[in-house]
């Protein structure tokens, strides 16, 4: 059964998750086995969460069970590319001097995740402050291609594209400059996407260091999903309230088919 979890859609999954086919506590777990697994070759993630990803899968269960669904990203585990905030856990952007930093607050992006109930399950491997193509160069170690582990898996969030492609997770989110999410998408066969300016917030990104004003200012925010369709699931948590109130993406949830209440996405 874990492994049909890996490579399932994340319409796919909401279906399945609302109607309690699936419970958000098993695809934690079918995501931290798979982790355990290939992260030890891959390097995909720096830091992985697993106890918080947890209780928070079964604070989603019974949230949905108690009919409170939040959305289709309501108990799915997504990734954090280490240059966003997380609160209490560790940001490293790669970095040896930040090696040890622990944020007090999530960033903007990272707290809409979590309102629209997606469980954050890591940190993923990036190239070092986001300075480089090829995920190569990091304090923890490179980021290997799960394809071919004799290719380079791009950069800079290299361990995103990674973790996506190798079914640890199901979409992540991540900065683009000039190809940084877009660049490791092409080379680990997924889908990386660089919103409008303005689109998704980038405050929270290294908040407060007296990092490069370039590195900063270049990151932009971006999403690694498997398809364009889940892309638009994650972009429609993320984007700020006044665009969200004037765009429109269509996007598909499937629903079991002893599941008959209509999905509003």
């Amino acid at each position: 059964m874990e492994q049909q979890l890996y490579y399932r859609s994340i319409g796919e999954l909401a279906g399945l998750i609302r109607s309690t086919e699936l419970s958000p506590v098993g695809i934690v777990d079918a995501c931290l086995a798979r982790i355990e697994t290939l992260n030890p070759q891959l390097n995909a993630f720096i830091t992985v969460s697993a106890s918080e990803a947890r209780e928070h899968a079964k604070a989603a269960e019974a949230e949905i069970k108690a009919g409170k669904w939040r959305g289709p990203l309501h108990g799915v585990p997504v990734g954090v590319k280490d240059f966003y905030d997380t609160a209490n856990v560790r940001t490293t952007a790669a970095f040896e001097t930040f090696k040890n930093r622990v944020p007090r607050h999530d960033a903007a992006a990272v707290a809409k995740l979590k309102d629209a109930g997606a469980i954050v399950i890591g940190k993923t491997n990036m190239h070092q402050l986001g300075m480089g193509t090829t995920g190569l160069e990091s304090y923890f170690g490179p980021v290997k291609n799960p394809w071919n582990d004799a290719y380079i898996p791009g950069g800079s969030s290299s361990g995103s594209a990674a973790a996506v492609a190798a079914g640890m997770c199901y979409a992540t989110l991540d900065t683009d400059a000039i190809g940084s999410c877009r660049l490791p998408a092409a080379c680990c066969g997924v889908v990386g996407f660089k919103a409008t300016f303005g689109a998704i917030s980038s405050k929270g990104i290294l908040e407060g260091e007296k990092a490069d004003e370039t590195i900063l200012w270049l990151s932009h925010p971006g999403i690694t999903t498997l398809s364009a369709e889940e892309t638009a699931i994650v972009l429609m948590a993320l984007v700020e309230s006044l665009e969200k109130a004037t765009m429109s993406i269509p996007v598909r949830v499937v629903i079991p088919h002893n599941f008959t209440a209509t999905t509003q996405i």
